[in-house]
């Protein structure tokens, strides 16, 4: 199960952000999660349920899972199109020669604090927009 060690690693992130930017609770963490990554979101958010009790920072957030559609690239006619509809051999020109450009992924996207206490002076150096800022690659809101 994927599924388990997935949501241990997203944990395990997003607490670790929370010590680092002084966060003090999380409202919801955003994942995007690929067609063909072998993850089954509804298994995400059942063990999410269970997993967040045991959080110091996450014990209420909700999980938010948005899909990412899966595209391959084929090498013969430089044409893209959907994997789940097409699988491995490219509808345009019938090549093998393909790939997957997306897809097999998992990202955090994005975490939603309801409570932050941070200095002045971190939102100037930080700040994408007021209340936004970026962590780890991690869009971080404050609500």
């Amino acid at each position: 199960m994927h599924e388990l060690g997935t949501i241990n690693y997203v944990i395990e992130t997003v607490e670790n952000l929370c010590v680092e930017n002084s966060l003090t609770q999380v409202g919801s963490v955003t994942l995007e999660i690929g067609e063909v990554s072998g993850i089954i979101p509804q298994f995400l958010e059942e063990y999410w349920l269970y997993a967040r009790e045991k959080t110091k920072f996450l014990k209420d957030a909700e999980l938010k899972i948005e899909p990412i559609e899966a595209i391959t690239y084929c090498e013969n006619c430089q044409k893209t199109y959907p994997t789940m509809k097409y699988a491995k051999i490219c509808p345009y020109c019938g090549s093998g020669q393909t790939y997957l450009l997306r897809g097999n992924e998992y990202i955090i996207k994005e975490i939603e604090a309801s409570e932050v206490t941070l200095p002045h002076s971190y939102f100037c150096i930080r700040c994408i927009q007021p209340n936004i800022f970026q962590a780890a690659g991690i869009m971080v809101t404050i609500l």
